[in-house]
């Protein structure tokens, strides 16, 4: 009877769980449907059916003859802008909240709690009260409807979180091995390099997914500091989706956010087992 009770319970948690995943995946599928269908048929049959045909113009007139904001160039150069903006900004957030989180966790001073706890305040800081600041900096500073102003805007939005991930995570790591480095003569720079740097590819792995995800799918900054040919992909959709013409095509529309959804996939199917045990690493330590 135990044996019978475990089985049927497994059954009916599996069954929910499937119910659930197709539940969630189905307007995934549908646009990858829709990417590979032909206009007329989406139209004849509507956007919820199973494809009849199958044919990439769709991709291609995505990626680069489609016009979007008044420029026929499709999608290509505000993929690049997204490329050109996420790699940087994530690597460069990355290590300042790795070094800030080792000094905040082994090198600690008078007031270095208080520190943490005003960067903490960025975590829970919502964008949209940093927008009139962000836009005076960035016209002194010339960076206004540019890539670089945006890298700029997504390091230092990120700090707060990369330092609290890597903060916590160096906590756990034992004082006295850093105490037994500098017994040994190893200096600020020589510990980071040859001890803590070797730790922390969980939390290292954490960060760039996390960073990465947060600025390829962010868009309030994109819409708000740049304009045309300079914003991000996130932009260009959201321009593309609202675009006044009476005839929608869905098949570009649909293939345009498969290819906005692309990276973060990828790092995801890559990355994704590695974030869950750094976060978890993290969380027992």
């Amino acid at each position: 009877m135990a044996g019978r009770r475990h089985f049927a319970s497994r059954v009916i948690i599996y069954a929910l769980l499937t119910i659930f995943a197709v539940i969630y995946l189905v307007p995934l599928l549908i646009l990858v449907f829709n990417s590979f269908r032909e206009q007329p048929e989406i139209a004849r049959n509507g956007l919820i059916a199973f494809p009849r045909s199958f044919q990439l113009t769709a991709w291609a007139d995505a990626w680069s003859t489609y016009c979007i904001g008044g420029t026929c160039e499709g999608m290509r150069r505000n993929f690049m802008n997204s490329l050109w903006m996420a790699i940087p900004a994530t690597i460069i957030s990355t290590m300042l909240g790795a070094m800030n989180g080792y000094v905040l966790s082994k090198w600690r001073f008078r007031g270095s709690d208080v520190l943490f706890t005003l960067m903490l305040l960025g975590v829970f800081m919502p964008g949209q009260i940093a927008l009139m600041p962000w836009a005076f900096i960035l016209g002194k500073l010339g960076l206004t409807n540019s890539t670089y102003g945006l890298i700029l805007v997504h390091v230092v939005q990120g700090i707060s979180f990369t330092t609290l991930f890597c903060r916590n995570y160096y906590v756990s790591i034992p004082d006295d091995l850093i105490k037994a480095a500098r017994i040994d003569g190893a200096g600020f720079w020589r510990i980071f390099r040859k001890i803590i740097l070797p730790l922390s590819p969980p939390i290292l792995i954490v960060t760039v997914i996390w960073q990465f995800t947060g600025i390829w799918n962010e868009y309030l900054f994109g819409v708000v500091f740049t304009s045309g040919r300079e914003q991000p992909i996130t932009a260009a959709l959201v321009a593309l989706t609202a675009s006044g013409t009476n005839v929608r095509a869905y098949d570009v529309m649909s293939a345009a956010v498969l290819i906005g959804a692309l990276p973060p996939l990828l790092v995801y199917f890559l990355g994704g087992k590695y974030f869950v045990r750094g976060l978890t690493q993290g969380a027992i330590k």
